[in-house]
């Protein structure tokens, strides 16, 4: 990907974030990213396609994390989980306006090809997580779960704490007035408790629950 394209595409992600798709033209992308109109349309096409772009860009390194972290023989599957939830945690946190970006093209209707490539890249991480957690249940560790809806409580905690910073600091007693480093710093490691924890007493094979008669 050449340098230009990228930083377009970064400058892009931070105007959605902050503005909304809708509330950002190309025009204003390309006088913050400091290039022509006729450049953003070389590269992309349309804001549609430039917004499509970004969720592969992003979702790609993603994609890689999580497949090396399968293929990692010196993890035990109890230590993938916690790398998987400190991975999550931190992505999130740190890209909040990519993390909502992602959240508001997956309910949007204004484009089923964008939506389907969300959809697509949930998909492909939900595989590579599936295949930890299968690891984890054929090496006697972990208890048989229903593994989308395991990744929907990882997801759906993060984003109850992330998609409201009010929220999150009047039910959490954070102050509302500390910095976004600050804010991370306070929120991260107590998100990466709690599913840890969750996901321990969930998984454990010494907690499966008895056969239904």
């Amino acid at each position: 990907m050449s340098d230009k394209r990228e930083h377009i595409l970064v400058i892009a992600e931070d105007l959605f974030g902050e503005k909304g798709f809708d509330g950002t033209s190309v025009r204003d992308i390309a006088q913050k990213a400091g290039v022509n109109l006729a450049m953003i349309s070389y590269y992309f096409g349309s804001k549609e396609k430039l917004l499509e772009a970004l969720i592969v860009f992003r979702a790609e390194y993603a994609y890689g994390i999580l497949e090396e972290l399968n293929k990692d023989q010196s993890l035990s599957p109890w230590d993938k989980i916690d790398r998987l939830v400190d991975f999550y945690v931190d992505r999130i946190l740190n890209n909040l306006r990519f993390h909502n970006i992602m959240y508001q093209e997956s309910i949007a209707v204004r484009s089923e090809e964008i939506k389907g490539r969300v959809i697509g890249i949930k998909m492909r991480n939900l595989e590579q997580i599936t295949k930890i957690i299968t690891d984890g249940q054929q090496k006697k560790l972990f208890r048989q779960v229903d593994i989308p809806m395991t990744v929907g409580t990882i997801m759906g905690t993060i984003s109850s704490y992330t998609q409201s910073r009010h929220y999150s600091c009047s039910i959490l007693a954070i102050r509302e007035d500390v910095d976004d480093l600050a804010y991370r710093a306070k929120l991260g490691p107590r998100l990466k408790v709690h599913l840890k924890h969750l996901l321990r007493a969930h998984l454990d094979i010494r907690n499966e629950l008895p056969a239904q008669s």
